[in-house]
């Protein structure tokens, strides 16, 4: 029995992801070109001061394609109701034929260029309860609805209706005939919001880095939760998102990776302490991170947080390299028990000649043999 079976994962076959981003007239392109190079999904991210809609772009792409998978790459608790974010993902799973996975952390650029920090664990499992409910088609609770967010109009009873609705849902989903419901991804870092996922969620995707120790106490971390709270029998996807550059000289590969790659790790120091295990030598690399950290040039190259990546740090934490090499590093993360990877190319501000050579390197030497 593999370790797939083990953990009860819901596909044998590993899924393998790119970025994407949503801005108008480009990410259907992107979609159609991802689906002809033989990735299995696609992420649009959601910051709405840095890209555009992200469902808007999700939606175009299901136009565009036919196959292909279309998620957040990720939504957050805070800059829409549940029952929004259930509405929309819950629409491009129409438009795309069952292709949607919604993709949620607690909130990072998304949340920052609001003046706000990431949502609290105890708020976002909330959220993630009533998006659970709205996607089922289930009713929420008028209470409920009106706690999310903080003040809220008054409650419709001041109206004075003849009659109207007694609870909150989405009463249109039966539109949607057969089509399942849209599976709902946690990016998950430290031990509490991975045991939230693990209990509430469908899929939790990792974002730890790519060391085999790391990533192993996560999946860890998540099959005890779910043991002990999760609905017995429910299947569980788990993944990792991985920063994978290739070059057959892993210093221009550390250089090209080198902005994605600080913006991730820094999600295991985002409030200062370093979370899972982690060397001494590492923990300073991520408190030098943490420290230098310029969220007006998230995940860009040649900036004070790039400059903090060592490259003993970025070898381990980031997949980097000749393909062989990236190839390896990646069967055995899926031999830990992972069954989907979303992987993080190259930086905003990196050489961009030598960013889509490592795409293409990724597709033609890498991906075929991840099948």
């Amino acid at each position: 029995m593999t370790e797939r079976e083990k953990l009860g994962l819901m596909s044998a076959r590993a899924e393998v992801w790119t970025m994407g981003v949503g801005l108008p007239r480009l990410t259907a392109r992107l979609a159609e070109r991802a689906e002809a190079a033989g990735w299995d999904g696609m992420l649009v991210v959601d910051s709405q001061n840095l890209a555009g809609d992200p469902y808007v772009g999700l939606a175009t792409a299901a136009g565009a394609t036919e196959r292909l998978l279309l998620g957040t790459g990720v939504t957050n608790p805070w800059t829409r109701h549940p029952a929004a974010t259930a509405c929309a993902i819950a629409s491009v799973q129409g438009e795309s034929g069952g292709r949607a996975v919604l993709g949620i952390g607690r909130g990072d650029s998304s949340l920052a260029y609001l003046g706000l920090a990431p949502a609290s664990v105890e708020a976002f499992s909330s959220y993630l309860t009533l998006l659970q409910t709205y996607l089922r088609g289930d009713a929420v609770a008028f209470d409920d609805a009106r706690a999310w967010g903080g003040d809220a109009p008054p409650p419709v009873d001041r109206l004075g209706l003849g009659a109207g609705p007694g609870s909150s849902r989405l009463e249109w989903l039966g539109f949607l005939g057969d089509a399942p419901k849209v599976p709902v991804d946690v990016a998950a870092t430290g031990p509490r919001v991975i045991e939230t996922a693990a209990r509430l969620a469908d899929r939790v995707t990792f974002a730890v880095g790519a060391e085999p120790e790391r990533v192993a106490w996560a999946i860890e971390t998540a099959r005890r939760a779910a043991l002990v709270g999760r609905v017995p029998d429910a299947p569980l996807s788990l993944g990792a998102y991985v920063n994978v550059v290739v070059h057959p000289d892993p210093a221009v590969a550390r250089e090209l990776a080198s902005g994605s790659l600080a913006s991730f790790a820094r999600f295991s120091v985002m409030h200062g302490h370093s979370t899972g295990p982690v060397a001494d030598d590492e923990r300073a690399v991520l408190e030098s991170i943490h420290h230098a950290y310029d969220m007006t040039a998230h995940t860009r190259a040649g900036t004070p947080q790039a400059a903090a990546v060592t490259a003993d740090f970025a070898d381990h934490f980031a997949v980097l390299g000749p393909a062989d090499h990236c190839l390896r590093r990646l069967r055995e993360l899926l031999d830990l028990g992972l069954d989907h990877l979303m992987i993080i190319g190259g930086s905003i501000g990196a050489d961009r000649k030598e960013v889509g050579l490592a795409s293409t390197r990724f597709v033609e030497e890498v991906l075929p043999g991840l099948r």
